[in-house]
């Protein structure tokens, strides 16, 4: 089967229509085929091609009917209008209905290659995407982001598919430990078709930690009437998630460092090693060298566990994934047989103002309640109860003492500025002239600093529709 990208090219003029077709045969790496009738380009449609170019007046009826089949058939495919002028006005329509663009004939052909590379460039990326949320499954897709940081850790999650390293994850409450856990799971080549199998160490009492773990023997303390496989031998081939691992109690953490180095474990009460093939995935709200310091945690540990370390950043320093999330969110929680709930500009900028100390849990669980429990389609920044300024200066301000002072100034003015950035965009709908005027700075300078932050200037655009 070709790889190429399938086009369809619909014009009853058969002189425009080769001209056009032999063209783009040319200049892309693209299979085009041509119809001329609406009857003639309906079963082609079921090709799902990639691109759809099609005039308006086409002599069995509205080529306005093609892209309502698109859209009817939930087809990924893109569509390109063509209209002579007295037809702008539908074409415009057709925009507004999802087409990618509109072409006044004569078609300008060099206009015309660029949309459609534009076109098939974003239908590649988007296949590029749905490869990788495939191959790291549910879990990585619920972790959507437009942040450069998250970029960075989805792609170091990639990576991660090919060892059996062991794996600290670092983030604060919320921000998607375990998910984050699980992507690289189901990343791992050697143990994603075993278990997954998490621990949450806060929770378990001291007194049978070891048991949970490593498993014991029948009779070796009172109440083990049975023989029990613990953690380490229920996660085999698979992958063993020690969530808030700095909750460990100190006694134990030489048996887990044991484990780690030796690959094998014994059950309380038996003496017998039994080999393990297991991942480790190791996660903290805590820093770990505070809790080292304080003779807390046990150095040797913290490095066994600190082999590859992934910082999840708190939902307030990315604040350009709260529309994408909740869009997300929006789609997951919409009653059966609704659409999703729009949120008006200003409860998204309600949203995008707020500090998010429960991080992406909290607006998980924010869009789900206001999807269950408002009648109205759209969300108003009063549904959502927010409290967008828990202290003066609109957010909590914590002191690190562990870090140099001109450290932590230049980490708070760094965000501070994306957070004034964040508004700015959002009021100029993504303009970064209007920024700029809002801002008092240049261009040049609102430019550098969206680069510097990572910030797409096409998601504020999408913000003000919402």
């Amino acid at each position: 089967m070709s790889s190429k990208s399938k086009l369809l090219l619909v014009d009853d003029e058969k002189d425009t229509c080769k001209h056009i077709a032999d063209f783009l045969n040319d200049e892309l790496d693209a299979e085009v085929q041509t119809a001329a009738s609406l009857a003639e380009a309906r079963p082609k449609l079921n090709a799902n091609p990639a691109l759809l170019i099609s005039d308006l007046s086409l002599p069995d009826g509205d080529g306005m009917d093609l892209l309502n089949a698109v859209r009817e058939a939930n087809l990924s495919t893109r569509v390109i209008v063509m209209t002579g002028y007295g037809g702008v006005a539908e074409a415009v329509r057709a925009t507004k209905l999802g087409a990618l663009d509109f072409l006044t004939k004569p078609v300008d052909l060099d206009h015309l290659l660029r949309v459609v590379r534009r076109a098939l460039r974003e239908e590649s990326l988007e296949k590029e995407v749905e490869d990788l949320r495939k191959k790291i499954g549910n879990e990585y897709r619920s972790m959507l982001s437009k942040s450069v940081s998250m970029e960075r850790i989805f792609a170091l999650v990639e990576q991660l598919g090919q060892s059996a390293t062991t794996v600290l994850i670092v983030g604060e409450t919320g921000t998607g430990k375990e998910r984050l856990a699980r992507a690289i799971h189901e990343a791992s080549a050697e143990h994603r078709s075993g278990p997954f199998v998490a621990v949450n160490c806060a929770a378990v009492p001291e007194t049978l930690f070891e048991s949970e773990l490593f498993g014991h023997e029948k009779g070796s303390f009172t109440g083990a009437h049975d023989r029990r496989k613990g953690k380490f031998e229920s996660a085999q081939g698979g992958t063993l998630f020690l969530d808030e691992v700095g909750e460990m109690p100190i006694g134990l953490q030489p048996k887990l460092l044991r484990a780690l180095q030796e690959r094998h474990i014994e059950r309380v009460g038996g003496n017998q090693p039994i080999p393990v093939d297991v991942r480790v995935v190791a996660a903290t709200n805590r820093t770990l060298e505070k809790q080292v310091k304080r003779g807390r945690f046990r150095e040797d540990l913290f490095y066994r566990l600190n082999v590859v370390r992934l910082d999840l950043p708190p939902l307030r320093e990315r604040p350009e994934d709260v529309p994408l999330l909740v869009t997300r969110f929006a789609e997951r929680f919409a009653p059966r047989g609704k659409d999703p709930k729009r949120f008006t500009p200003a409860a998204m900028q309600a949203m995008l103002e707020h500090t998010w100390p429960g991080n992406v849990r909290e607006l998980e669980n924010l869009v789900e309640r206001v999807s269950v429990t408002i009648a109205a389609e759209e969300v108003e920044a009063t549904d959502l109860m927010l409290n967008t300024a828990p202290t003066g200066d609109g957010r909590r301000t914590s002191i690190d003492l562990s870090k140099p002072l001109q450290q932590v100034i230049a980490e708070t003015t760094a965000d501070l500025e994306k957070r004034y950035l964040t508004r700015a965009l959002a009021k100029a709908r993504g303009n970064v002239g209007v920024c700029a005027k809002i801002s008092g700075l240049s261009r040049r300078s609102i430019s550098a600093k969206l680069t510097e932050y990572g910030f797409d200037k096409k998601e504020f655009k999408g913000v003000a529709n919402h």
